[in-house]
């Protein structure tokens, strides 16, 4: 069974940086693409970024572009999430996914099997 954790989380100012990590246990990570994923209160679950299973290739929304950065160590089973120049409106629980595949559809929340309990994010002005 596959199990996520993430960790990284917290408060900061506004222009500053925090780097997300999530872990996942359980299965082979290489076989597994990754996502970050966002929620803030009384908004739906939005994508963020994106990375296929060998790291050759990423996906970001247009919100985050240029500001942040998915990576993963397959050695370490982990998928990070530097975000950098943060603003007040990245505020919100940032979740961690996987699905055993590469291909289209990776923003779309139904296409990820797994997913973690989630890190607070909170971006004071």
């Amino acid at each position: 069974q596959v199990q996520l954790v993430e960790s990284g989380g917290g408060l900061v100012q506004a222009g500053n940086s925090l780097r997300l990590s999530c872990v996942l246990s359980g299965r082979t990570f290489s076989s597994y693409s990754m996502a970050w994923f966002r929620q803030a209160p009384g908004k739906e679950r939005e994508f963020v970024a994106a990375i296929t299973r060998s790291g050759s290739s990423r996906y970001y929304a247009d919100s985050v572009k240029g500001r942040f950065t998915i990576s993963r160590d397959n050695d370490k089973n982990t998928v990070y999430l530097q975000m950098n120049s943060l603003k007040p409106e990245d505020t919100a629980v940032y979740l961690c996914a996987a699905r055993a595949l590469d291909g289209i559809f990776y923003y779309s929340v139904g296409n990820y099997g797994y997913w973690g309990q989630g890190t607070q994010v909170t971006v004071s002005s």
